[in-house]
């Protein structure tokens, strides 16, 4: 997946062969906002227009644009994993949530 970041804001890029465009869509707000281009310079100036609309749209309206997480949430794996990396946790010294907290931020900003 490949993301683009226009003030701030993440957007996860994509090409569309049906259009021959790429589309991009922000992450992480409490609405939808997309944009469309050939060429990633046009991209991004379509993002920071998309994005400029949004954010005052959201002004306009009194709504916060990001959306808010609890820092919570369940994964299913199987047993033998959640076995390993508990083993891996203890290893280390930490916690299961401390090493799989860690791991997880690892892979995000690679």
């Amino acid at each position: 997946m490949n993301r683009m970041i226009i003030d701030g804001y993440s957007a996860v890029i994509q090409y569309d062969p049906e259009i021959e465009m790429f589309r991009g869509e922000f992450t992480g707000l409490n609405g939808g906002a997309d944009f469309y281009a050939k060429d990633i310079d046009n991209l991004k100036r379509e993002g920071e227009i998309s994005l400029r609309v949004f954010l005052d749209a959201c002004r306009e309206r009194g709504i916060a644009p990001k959306k808010t997480f609890s820092g919570k949430f369940n994964v299913r794996i199987p047993e033998d994993l959640h076995a390993d990396i508990v083993n891996a946790a203890c290893a280390e010294g930490k916690s299961l949530n401390q090493w799989v907290a860690e791991a997880l931020r690892r892979e995000a900003s690679a």
